[in-house]
């Protein structure tokens, strides 16, 4: 029975800071109180006064593992995760091959049970063939189920209405859906190629892939999912022109349709095409600046309940290619939660709130059981945040395997410094101390 005690910290949970420390025993939180300097442990941490956190839920990240491990794997991904406080990850079924039978969704467990340093779900994928495989999955240990709703990688655009009826109809559990509409993707495509040809760059991806393209296609999962009080979840909304599809007059526990945005469509807008040009190509595409502060408002006021990264390594030498052979995706995982705490920082955001859209609400949105709060009886998934230290991004610091990130060169103002997972210390000041760490996330549904 391992045991660890934390000291001195400032405690970050449900809307309040504390003062507090915290005993950690066999993994699971055991006490939260103050003057519990002479409980005996196997390690003490004295955080003298740093923020103690509840470790972020990644809801959505690309691992790349099984068959695409020259861009990353499991393990790779993983380990960049916890140096980034992200305890835990829901990870896509868009690998080679594509996670749509129940035994190939079994084949991704099986290794990260052998390699993951955080916690792991893994989505079961959807398409237009499998709905007897996706009406087997196990509500109890599977985090939900994904449909692409626009291009994607192999077989798994479902773009077939009677499928799409059926799933919206049937799934026995959460849906979470990549909304791009494909036809006018394809439109917009072919026009800007007749007139750019291989002249093209990636300032053109947020006219390609662009607002209707998104609307067009979460209006109609929207609608699906009123139709057959589907429980629907909405991956990465990118645009200002989707918000009125979300409603924040009931608490996230009661909704039916929820929603995330992603750390890059925050970040980021079509003016940094120039700058970054491929590296930062995603889908869907990353837009005008005039998104950018009405994506925030809405997740301020909580029509927007998530904020995820859609981490996605592509190598460097893929990104070098043209426009139009240049893959979509950028490697975020590692970043998320100082990417927040610099919007803490500008008062853009309260760290009240960081904590609730990062940590609490994934683990009330999927209903994971015992995990996103700080709570005693709840596992100790638990990230030690020094916002008086800066962390610098620099190529030598990245954990990814693909080796290079967008937000090289940016200085953070706070670095973090510990991260606990299933109550295991597995990081701690630039170094990881253990070759795994994770357990399989459980739902409560």
């Amino acid at each position: 029975m391992s045991r660890l005690l934390m000291l001195n910290t400032r405690l970050v949970n449900e809307g309040r800071i504390t003062d507090a420390d915290v005993y950690i025993e066999d993994g699971l939180i055991a006490q939260i109180s103050s003057g519990l300097s002479g409980r005996a442990a196997d390690r003490v941490i004295d955080a003298n006064g740093q923020y103690l956190l509840p470790g972020v839920i990644d809801d959505q990240v690309h691992f790349r593992e099984p068959g695409l491990t020259h861009k990353a794997t499991i393990r790779t991904e993983s380990r960049a995760a916890v140096a980034g406080g992200v305890t835990s990850f829901m990870e896509m079924p868009n690998t080679v091959p594509n996670a749509l039978t129940q035994e190939l969704l079994a084949d991704k467990y099986e290794i990260a049970a052998r390699t993951a340093f955080a916690n792991y779900s893994f989505f079961m994928g959807a398409s237009n063939d499998n709905l007897e495989e996706v009406l087997k999955t196990n509500t109890r240990n599977v985090c939900g189920i994904k449909i692409f709703m626009g291009s994607s990688t192999g077989n798994m655009l479902v773009d077939k209405e009677r499928v799409l009826e059926a799933l919206f109809r049937q799934s026995p559990m959460l849906i979470a859906t990549h909304c791009e509409d494909e036809a006018t993707v394809r439109d917009n495509a072919e026009r800007y190629r007749q007139a750019y040809g291989d002249s093209a760059t990636a300032r053109l991806h947020p006219l390609i892939r662009n607002e209707e393209a998104c609307l067009k296609s979460s209006s109609m999962a929207v609608a699906l999912a009123k139709r057959h009080n589907t429980r629907l979840h909405i991956l990465h909304i990118s645009t200002a022109d989707e918000l009125n599809l979300f409603r924040n007059d009931i608490p996230l526990t009661e909704k039916r349709i929820t929603s995330e945005v992603c750390v890059h469509h925050l970040w980021f807008d079509s003016t940094d095409y120039e700058r970054l040009g491929n590296l930062i190509k995603c889908n869907p595409a990353i837009k005008g600046p005039e998104h950018k502060p009405q994506l925030l408002a809405a997740l301020l006021d909580d029509r927007l309940d998530i904020i995820a990264t859609d981490h996605a390594p592509h190598t460097w030498d893929e990104k070098q290619q043209s426009y139009w052979q240049a893959p979509a995706g950028l490697p975020l995982v590692q970043h998320p939660l100082l990417m927040m705490l610099e919007f803490v920082r500008q008062g853009k955001l309260s760290l009240e709130t960081l904590v609730r859209k990062m940590s609490h609400a994934p683990a009330d949105c999927f209903q994971v059981e015992r995990r996103g709060y700080i709570r005693e009886g709840y596992w100790a998934d638990l990230v030690l945040v020094d916002t008086r230290h800066p962390t610098d991004v620099t190529k030598e610091s990245l954990l990814y395997q693909c080796g290079w990130s967008p937000l090289e060169g940016q200085s953070f103002s706070s670095s973090i410094t510990h991260t606990i997972v299933s109550g295991e210390l597995v990081y701690e000041n630039g170094n990881i101390l253990v070759e795994r760490a994770g357990q399989r996330l459980l739902f409560n549904r």
